[in-house]
């Protein structure tokens, strides 16, 4: 499941000095609780039995603490986007994690988890197609009408998008993402374990133009700009490190620096809502403004002050909602910026 936080057994801060030591240590099944009470579940298949999975991931959500109805995809006074620490902010997990999944891969040709359902990555891929038409025709987002382009004008459009998915994991959102039209693709990830598999996956399923490279968004060494970055949980992963609140500010300085002028960074989150991701973004613009008007910064004295690096365009308005405590929120949100 999507959404749920957390919280340490005590407050003791002994108490995460020994979580964090052993995560090395972590079972299989530990991973695998953890990985449940997360994400939504896929129909790929997955490392462990699928019975013991979800009587793992009923003991794991009996346990866990959910956020309030107010805390989903609603309108909030408040941020509230800080998660507690979990193993899933650590590279040590992930890489644990895709260790699993090769053998897995290898032994039984299971693609493993998609993290928050393939439904959802499915919309996100089209619904992200369909916003980059409509910003190649210099439009603005039009709710009433996404299907105004013939499929040979969509697919000239869409080649000419360069496009980046940070964190790709098995690279399967780009897998979609080519289906929808999309064919200057690579993806990233700081686990050798993610790339490996997303290359023989994209290798399997015929997605051979897909580039794979090992790199750490957070100290990234690319030198290329992209007109589209996508982000399907790794800003949620980042969060959940005992430092994520300093993480999250490191990641937007990176992404900022390889989302081209003009482009778009997409991204899908279950621990933040629109709203949340929305005043990040407004902070990271606040800080950056802040920074250029320092005495010790240039700034252009004939345009003023900067235009904010980041514009909130739009967000995926169809997800399955639900109503609790008189509040209507969703567990998943995807949230569309411009690069200024």
């Amino acid at each position: 499941m999507a959404g749920i936080r957390f919280q340490p057994e005590d407050s003791d801060a002994s108490q995460m000095s020994r979580q964090v030591a052993a995560i090395d240590l972590i079972s299989d099944d530990d991973r695998s609780v953890a990985a449940d009470s997360w994400s939504i579940k896929s129909d790929y298949g997955s490392t462990l039995d699928d019975e013991q999975r979800h009587v793992d991931a009923a003991e794991a959500l009996s346990a866990a603490s959910f956020r309030a109805s107010s805390d989903y995809n609603s309108d909030k006074d408040e941020s509230d986007s800080d998660a507690v620490p979990s193993m899933l902010g650590f590279q040590s997990y992930w890489d644990a994690t895709y260790a699993d999944e090769l053998v897995n891969f290898r032994e039984h040709g299971h693609t493993g988890e998609v993290w928050f359902g393939a439904d959802v990555m499915e919309k996100v891929a089209s619904w992200t197609k369909n916003l980059c038409l409509e910003m190649s025709q210099s439009h603005l987002p039009d709710h009433s009408n996404t299907n105004h382009l013939t499929a040979g004008q969509s697919e000239k459009d869409l080649s000419t998008w360069s496009v980046l998915d940070v964190g790709t994991g098995n690279g399967l959102l780009l897998q979609e993402l080519a289906k929808q039209g999309f064919s200057d693709l690579s993806g990233t990830d700081y686990s050798e374990g993610a790339i490996d598999l997303a290359r023989r996956l994209a290798d399997r399923d015929g997605f051979t133009n897909i580039k794979f490279l090992v790199d750490d968004i957070l100290e990234t060494k690319l030198d290329q700009k992209f007109q589209l970055v996508t982000d399907k949980g790794t800003l949620d992963a980042i969060g959940l490190h005992p430092d994520g609140h300093i993480k999250r500010m490191l990641y937007w300085d990176s992404v900022s620096g390889i989302v081209a002028a003009g482009g778009l960074l997409v991204i899908t989150s279950c621990n933040s809502t629109k709203d949340e991701l929305i005043q990040e973004v407004e902070a990271f613009n606040q800080r950056k403004s802040c920074a250029s008007q320092e005495p010790n910064n240039i700034a252009d004295q004939n345009t003023g002050k900067d235009p904010p690096r980041f514009q909130y365009i739009d967000h995926i308005r169809s997800y399955p909602t639900f109503t609790f405590g008189g509040s209507v929120g969703s567990r998943v949100a995807t949230v569309a910026f411009l690069r200024n």
